[in-house]
């Protein structure tokens, strides 16, 4: 491995002020994959010490609004009024017809309103100012505002945490900001441009992913854990067997020829929220017969919801399937988002499947990880579900009472193999080593992005 990856430890003006957030994980899990960057360390902008009780409590409303309506959505009536009330406020528009979107939005409005009139981050820019002036990179847009609001001295960047972004990711005058960006696809790149972005403040890297899955620009651990993977989705050879030259020169000539590594797994997380966890059960009802036979491993990813943990465990025994707990069954819950975030890392490396909802995780099929898709929450999700079906990366889920049935048809056929190889040829993995190469200034052999992936 050459000084780009060994050397950052020693070179602390390479480095950059990370900030990040607690709402919900893709803010957090972004800022997770830049980690060897973040000078001192990842800062939460909403729970940083010493950070002022007017400035706390101005986080803490949002964020408790926003869990507490996400938890309501599935519920008819005031539920899902409130969530679309909500949503609506975050909309996207319809990238075609091409026009300027340049013009602010109520939910921006209300942004600047909380920076300008609350002061709202000013006691954390102030202090990173005097601290040391390195670049700042935030993964939440209220930050990067605040920043330049406030007169942070350093290059600000934002992190795009979706596959399509809304207006309130870009200042209310975006032509004179100073702001930059590092996109997370070439669709993101677009429509920062609608928004009134300037082409020079735009970086097309993608999404952070963690380098613990990713092993160097060379990929050396993404192409080994996708060579097992796929061997493990394709049984009967279909796959494999039409695309057998293309596989063994990039993944490896002995793919397949080796003893099996763990058994077909099916991961299944949970937003920050906690919403779906009911699905999450679901799932296991419909493959009882295949858990019990050792067809299937299935995880619970519960994050740091303990909460949602508990009610895995007691429907698991309700269901008589306690005595597989630990076993064909787990349930991962952790005290705080950092063991999260390191737990969660390990469990993709023998991860086979991911269920989820199109999150930010949608930009895991990078990594060479089929997505079953859960039901979008949000517009920002439908807009994410597009984005992974266009890369073939990911099919939304059929009746989950049913997935030892359907889920068995696509691995059967080779089908979820195709879905993992498309991922990792066609969405964005090496974000985190792009991102490091801009602020670093060291060169890293990677390619281009293709600009609409």
């Amino acid at each position: 491995m050459t000084c780009y990856n060994k050397c950052m430890s020693a070179l602390p003006n390479k480095k950059a002020w990370v900030i990040s957030v607690n709402m919900g994980y893709g803010h957090a899990r972004a800022a997770h994959g830049l980690k060897d960057l973040a000078y001192g360390g990842i800062i939460t902008a909403n729970d940083y010490p010493s950070i002022p009780a007017k400035d706390k409590k101005l986080w803490e409303d949002s964020r408790n609004a926003y869990e507490f309506i996400s938890r309501l959505q599935p519920l008819p009536g005031i539920g899902k009024l409130a969530f679309d009330l909500m949503d609506y406020l975050q909309r996207i528009p319809d990238f075609y017809p091409r026009r300027d979107l340049s013009h602010p939005t109520t939910q921006l409005h209300y942004v600047y309103h909380l920076i300008r009139d609350k002061q709202l981050g000013k006691h954390l820019i102030d202090r990173l100012a005097k601290k040391k002036k390195l670049p700042l990179i935030s993964t939440f847009f209220n930050m990067g505002f605040a920043a330049e609001e406030h007169g942070y001295p350093g290059d600000i960047y934002l992190v795009t945490t979706d596959a399509y972004v809304s207006r309130a990711w870009v200042p209310l005058d975006p032509k004179r900001s100073r702001i930059k960006y590092f996109a997370s696809n070439g669709r993101v790149v677009e429509r920062l441009k609608l928004y009134g972005v300037r082409s020079e403040n735009i970086f097309l890297t993608g999404f952070p992913l963690p380098k613990k899955l990713i092993g160097g620009p060379e990929g050396a651990i993404v192409k080994k854990d996708l060579a097992a993977r796929i061997c493990n989705l394709d049984p009967n050879g279909i796959f494999i067997n039409k695309y057998d030259e293309v596989l063994r020169n990039e993944l490896g000539a002995k793919l397949c020829d080796f003893k099996k590594k763990h058994h077909l797994t099916l991961t299944f997380a949970v937003g920050g929220a906690g919403a779906q966890r009911e699905l999450g059960i679901r799932i296991v009802k419909g493959l009882r017969k295949e858990i019990l036979s050792e067809q299937i491993h299935v995880i619970l990813v519960a994050g740091i919801r303990k909460e949602v943990a508990r009610y895995y465990e007691r429907e698991l025994k309700k269901m008589r399937l306690g005595r597989v707990l630990g076993k064909s069954i787990h349930v991962h819950t952790h005290d705080n988002r950092e063991k999260y975030f390191r737990d969660f890392t390990k469990v993709l490396r023998k991860t086979d499947i991911l269920w989820t909802k199109p999150s930010e995780l949608s930009f895991y099929t990078g990594l060479g990880l089929p997505i079953v898709m859960a039901p979008t929450i949000g517009s920002q999700e439908d807009f994410n579900r597009i984005w992974l079906e266009t890369v073939n990366g990911g099919t939304p889920q059929l009746n989950p009472d049913y997935t030892g049935e359907w889920l068995f048809d696509f691995v059967n056929s080779g089908g979820l193999a195709r879905f993992a190889w498309n991922g990792y040829i066609e969405a964005p993995t090496h974000g985190a080593y792009r991102i490091q190469s801009i602020i670093t200034g060291e060169k890293t052999p990677l390619p281009e992005l293709p600009l609409i992936v």
